[in-house]
């Protein structure tokens, strides 16, 4: 698991108030996170599942860098061996990144990153917990995507957040696969991550993006429409084992 994803239920849970610090705002992601501007850092995490082979980590590494934005990468490598490690990077890139980027390779709360102020875009494998984390999260204006859907039903995911919700553009990934090929170039990756990030574009995908974020709210709350139906639902199978009895 190299992402924490707590599926839809997660934002009737935002608002609980905690005595301590949790152990997702204690991960050094959180802490760099807090160095930067609102809006100015992009998120990249492809969950769990997805698998890329190195070549096309190495296209995301080059687009990332020439983007010239802030980046959080969560990366998944099934090779750990240390003598090719760094076959995926270019020559140099951790230390003229400094500063600018964070790689994780290990867990990452991807809900509180989420929602940090800092973030103000998501390069995401439309996996269906980490598109409702997306749109649902309102701590701050909404997180456009940049949308690379890799299997599974992520297709379908892709075109609601695209065309029907309009909070986000494809890097134009059109294979279907477990393990990612190298199919999207560094140049695509770049001006997808540019066009949810900066301009006017990029503003109207926020501010629909946090209208959404309003509505999912205002649905989990008391007379809700996820309230109101889920309490519904509950009504109906008390019926069906009172029925029974």
């Amino acid at each position: 698991m190299f992402s924490c994803q707590q599926g839809p239920l997660w934002i009737c849970n935002e608002g609980a108030k905690e005595d301590k610090v949790s152990i997702d705002e204690q991960h050094e992601c959180i802490k760099w996170l807090d160095s930067k501007k609102p809006n100015s850092v992009v998120y990249v995490c492809f969950g769990s599942l997805s698998n890329f082979v190195d070549a096309q980590l190495l296209e995301i590494a080059k687009a990332l860098e020439s983007s010239g934005h802030q980046f959080v990468w969560v990366v998944k490598k099934q090779n750990n061996d240390q003598e090719n490690q760094q076959d995926w990077l270019p020559e140099g890139f951790e230390k003229r990144i400094e500063g600018k980027g964070l790689i994780i390779t290990g867990w990452a709360p991807q809900v509180k990153i989420l929602s940090h102020e800092a973030v103000g875009g998501f390069v995401t494998h439309c996996g269906w917990n980490s598109t409702l984390e997306a749109v649902s999260n309102h701590q701050h204006a909404g997180v456009p995507m940049a949308t690379w859907p890799v299997f599974a039903e992520q297709f379908y995911n892709e075109k609601l957040i695209t065309q029907v919700l309009r909070i986000g553009v494809g890097v134009g990934a059109k294979e279907w696969s477990r393990v990612a090929v190298e199919s999207v170039k560094s140049d695509a990756i770049e001006k997808a991550v540019t066009r949810i990030m900066v301009g006017e574009e990029a503003e109207e995908m926020r501010n629909r993006a946090g209208g959404y974020a309003e509505m999912a709210r205002r649905a989990v709350e008391v007379g809700g429409s996820s309230h109101s139906n889920l309490n519904a639902l509950i009504e109906e199978l008390r019926s069906h084992d009172i029925a029974h009895e």
